[in-house]
């Protein structure tokens, strides 16, 4: 039987944090499976096996693996053994040099679910976001988004309430948010983003189906449009394991240094 694989083990005193220990040790186990530690169709140890490993009790291992088998990461045969089943759907990646384009073609490719439309006055901070004055209204729009049958984003969007009038709460549902302002007139040319992480909290949590305090990988956007004008800011949470970014690097030399630049910049 294959080994497990060193300088993983986790003992009882790690137990503290916001979640649960099962979902720590399923996340390991999942990244292991993803990542070919355990290739397609290897048997992995057994649950008193992973137990000793972890240093937990076995109902413990027993949860971690059926939430891996219900992502349909492992088969489990009585009997038999618990095997790895590496996924064949990839996680939804974007490439940021062309990341309007990607946006649209993400928001085609995936189905979303409106959890929240309304006018409501800008908090502070998304008031700073969009330039304009505090208190001013705005549409805000809750969405999560899904792909391969699986949820995957949580994205609080906030509108100017003059753009937002241009559109309802069934056109989101049917079209990408970019390709509703173009069509209102506003054409986006430029987006400004900061790429961080975040913690689910109770409501993330219940809308994608995660324990709470799951990492996210968190996005706050300004989209501007070709007069320069903020038209949306949104705050996005994706399951990172789902949604990748990719960006292409390349060694330039400018101003005698030698420096890394994305790709589609190197040849400017």
């Amino acid at each position: 039987m294959r080994k497990s694989p060193p300088g993983r083990k986790a003992g009882r005193s790690g137990t503290e944090g916001p979640l649960p220990l099962y979902h720590r040790i399923f996340t390991v186990l999942r990244q292991e499976i993803t990542e070919g530690t355990w290739p397609d169709g290897v048997s992995l140890p057994n649950e008193h096996e992973l137990a000793a490993r972890f240093g937990v009790a076995r109902i413990t291992i027993r949860r971690a693996l059926d939430d891996l088998a219900r992502e349909g990461l492992l088969d489990r045969t009585r009997g038999k053994g618990t095997f790895a089943r590496v996924g064949t759907e990839p996680p939804f990646r974007q490439d940021l040099r062309g990341l309007l384009e990607s946006l649209i073609i993400m928001g085609r490719e995936t189905s979303v679910s409106i959890l929240d439309f309304a006018y409501v006055a800008a908090p502070p901070e998304v008031a700073a976001a969009l330039e304009i004055p505090p208190q001013a209204v705005v549409q805000k729009s809750v969405r999560v988004r899904s792909h391969g049958g699986k949820r995957f984003s949580y994205l609080t969007t906030w509108v100017p309430e003059e753009i937002g009038r241009h559109f309802e709460r069934d056109d989101l549902a049917r079209a990408p948010l970019l390709s509703l302002l173009d069509a209102a007139g506003y054409r986006v040319s430029r987006a400004d983003q900061v790429i961080s992480a975040r913690a689910a909290d109770p409501m993330v949590a219940e809308a994608l189906a995660v324990p709470l305090g799951t990492a996210l990988l968190s996005i706050r956007r300004q989209v501007r449009d070709e007069s320069g004008r903020v038209v949306e800011y949104i705050q996005a949470l994706y399951q990172p394991e789902l949604y990748e970014y990719q960006m292409d690097m390349q060694r330039v030399l400018r101003s005698g240094r030698s420096l890394w630049a994305v790709a589609a910049e190197a040849a400017e």
